[in-house]
């Protein structure tokens, strides 16, 4: 039974979704974020904040002790530039998960990663490494994962949308469908250990 979430990315677009969703269904959550003001006082009265960083172990750790199930929305806001923080928070958490007995882990990564190399926009290709780098930590760590490959998030309200595993259904979600599935996905037994394309139906 997944009552306790954690969650990494708490503050990005996906994230506050992901974050106020899991208020409403009633989990009892941490997050970790490095500025608690980022995350609006509605939703930050309803948590246990973690202030720190993805990339300290310690950190990771504490968010991550005594829940049932992790979500990780990690970002780098607008930047595109080369990167490695987000390859080696998922590695922290990882670590931290097999450390404290919890399996269950969803991951929102990106569409690109359905692609080849070459049919990647190039301004992409730094960010979509690391997202490679997040892919590979957690095909190779043993967990209950799933990987969630979505394309352009949309701020539309919920409509349906279609899953697929192992390529992309459509070109856009709206990000509350996506929170709402990196959450609905870790008690589905069906989506473990799967690459998992998400659009909204057309």
């Amino acid at each position: 039974m997944v009552k306790k979430i954690a969650i990494f990315g708490a503050t990005g677009g996906v994230g506050l979704h992901v974050t106020e969703i899991a208020l409403k269904k009633d989990f009892q959550l941490k997050v970790l974020v490095r500025d608690p003001s980022r995350l609006r006082e509605d939703l930050r009265s309803k948590v246990e904040v973690i202030q720190g960083d993805v990339t300290n172990a310690s950190d990771v750790l504490r968010t991550v002790e005594g829940q049932d199930a992790v979500v990780v929305v990690l970002g780098t806001r607008d930047s595109l530039s080369p990167t490695t923080v987000l390859s080696e928070g998922m590695k922290n958490i990882i670590k931290a998960m097999k450390e404290t007995g919890i399996e269950l882990v969803s991951v929102c990564l990106s569409a690109f990663l359905f692609y080849n190399p070459e049919r990647v926009p190039a301004r992409f290709l730094d960010l979509n490494a690391d997202h490679q780098r997040m892919l590979d930590c957690i095909k190779e760590s043993g967990l209950k994962w799933i990987a969630v490959l979505p394309p352009h998030f949309t701020d539309d309200p919920s409509s349906k949308y279609t899953i697929k595993h192992g390529s992309a259904p459509g070109r856009s979600i709206t990000k509350c469908d996506l929170a709402t599935f990196l959450l609905e996905s870790l008690t589905t037994p069906e989506h473990y250990n799967q690459l998992i394309g998400i659009a909204t139906t057309a």
